[in-house]
C-alpha cells in the first residue's frame, strides 16, 4: 500500500492512498458498512456519491455470516458487490461496547456474542486472520479502546496492552502487494501517553496511523486539543485516520490539524432518523414547517432526494415510516459528506483551506 502526499494548506493535506482495489483520495470519508452493507443503500449508489472506500467490521462479520463463509464466497468485495477499497475495523471497540460478558486477558478478549450469547475469543492473531479472510485492503490492528473518562493509570495500562497487541498484530499480518496494516494511537486525553504510543507504533512500522479513543464523550474542544499534539507525532509520509469521527465541523477541524481519513455512522444513522445535513446547516425533515415545502432539501445537492423530490414529500415519507424515506435521507447525507470532502480537497489544493474552514465555521 502506498501513500502519496499531494498538497498542503497549513496543516491540512491532500494525497492518494493506492491499494489493491484502487485509489483513495484524501482527505476521505468512509461510509460505514458494518455488516457488509451501508444501511438503506445499494453499493453502486454509495459509489455514485463519490465514496472511494467503505468500512466493514471484524466483530460483526465474524459472528454473522462468519469470515470463513465470506472467504468461501470470494471475499468481502465480491460478497457485497463493492469493487473499491475496504477498510475493516479490528473489532476491539465492538467487543468492549456490544458484547454481553467480556474478560480482557493478555491473550485477547473472551466475550459472549450480543446476538446469541455464544462464546468467542478475539486476539490480535485471530483479528488479523479474520480480516485476511475478508480480503480487507486496509486492516486495523487489534487494540483496546480505552474507556472515557479514565485515570492516567488506567489509560496507561490500556495503552501499553494495545502496544503489545500492535506488535502481535504486525507479526500475524500477511504482507502482500496493495494491502496495508494501520496502527492505532491510544492514551486517552494524556499527552505523555499519546507520545509513548505513537513512538512505539512508529518503531513497529505500520502502513498508516490511526488515532483511536476519541469521539467517546470528551467533546469537540478536548478532541481538537488531543489532535493538536498527537498529529505532529505521526509520520508525514503515511495516512492519518481519526476513527469514528464525525460531524461535519469535527471533520473540517480535524483536517485543519492534519488528519486524512474519517468514518462515522452519523450521516446514515441521522438520515434514518430524519436529520439532513445541508449547506445551510442541519434540519429535521419531520418538522411541520416542511410538510408544505415544495423546495429540495438542498438546492445545490445532486442526490435523488434533492433533484427529484421536495421536502414535503420526504417529510411525508419519514413521518409515515416508509422505507423510501430512509433511502432518500441516507443518500442525501452521504452525498453531502462526499461533497464536503471534495470541497475540502479543492480548497487544500488551491491553498485556501484556512479561508474555507473559517467560512464553514461561520
Amino acid at each position: 500500500m502506498k501513500f502519496t502526499l499531494k498538497n498542503k494548506s497549513g496543516k491540512a493535506r491532500t494525497g492518494t492512498v493506492s491499494t489493491a482495489h484502487g485509489e483513495i483520495r484524501t482527505p476521505a470519508f468512509m461510509p460505514v458498512g458494518t455488516a457488509a452493507t451501508v444501511k438503506a443503500m445499494q453499493p453502486e449508489s454509495v459509489a455514485e456519491t463519490g465514496a472511494d472506500i467503505l468500512l466493514g467490521n471484524t466483530y460483526h462479520l465474524m459472528l454473522r455470516p462468519t469470515a470463513e463463509r465470506i472467504a468461501k464466497l470470494g471475499g468481502l468485495h465480491k460478497f457485497m458487490n463493492w469493487n473499491k477499497p475496504i477498510l475493516t475495523d479490528s473489532g476491539g471497540f465492538q467487543v468492549m461496547s456490544l458484547s454481553k460478558i467480556r474478560k480482557i486477558k493478555e491473550q485477547g478478549v473472551e466475550f459472549q456474542s450480543h446476538i446469541d450469547g455464544s462464546k468467542h475469543m478475539l486476539s490480535p492473531e485471530r483479528s488479523m486472520e479474520i480480516q485476511h479472510l475478508l480480503g480487507s485492503d486496509i486492516t486495523m490492528i487489534f487494540d483496546e479502546c480505552t474507556p472515557y473518562p479514565a485515570t492516567h493509570q488506567v489509560a496507561k495500562e490500556s495503552m501499553e496492552l494495545s502496544l503489545r497487541w500492535a506488535k502481535r498484530s504486525k507479526d500475524a499480518f500477511v504482507e502482500r502487494e496493495g494491502y496495508g496494516l494501520f496502527g492505532i494511537v491510544q492514551g486517552s486525553v494524556y499527552e505523555d501517553l499519546r507520545e509513548i504510543s505513537a513512538k512505539g507504533l512508529c518503531e513497529i512500522d505500520f502502513d498508516g496511523m490511526a488515532i483511536g479513543g476519541l469521539a467517546v464523550g470528551e467533546g469537540q474542544e478536548v478532541m481538537f486539543a488531543v489532535l493538536d499534539y498527537t498529529t505532529p507525532m505521526l509520520p508525514e509520509d503515511k495516512p492519518r485516520y481519526l476513527m469514528g469521527v464525525g460531524k461535519p465541523s469535527d471533520i473540517v477541524g480535524a483536517v485543519a490539524r492534519g488528519v486524512d481519513m474519517f468514518d462515522c455512522v452519523i450521516p446514515t444513522r441521522s438520515g434514518r432518523n430524519g436529520q439532513a445535513f445541508t449547506r445551510q446547516g442541519a434540519i429535521n425533515i419531520k418538522n411541520a414547517q416542511y410538510a408544505d415545502d415544495p423546495t429540495p432539501i438542498d438546492n445545490k445537492c445532486t442526490c435523488p432526494a434533492c433533484t427529484k423530490y421536495s421536502k414535503a414529500y420526504v417529510n411525508h415519507l419519514v413521518k409515515s415510516n416508509e422505507i423510501l424515506g430512509c433511502m432518500l435521507m441516507t443518500w442525501h447525507n452521504l452525498q453531502y459528506y462526499q461533497d464536503l470532502m471534495s470541497d475540502i480537497r479543492e480548497a487544500i489544493d488551491n491553498g485556501t483551506f484556512e479561508e474555507f474552514a473559517a467560512n464553514f465555521d461561520s
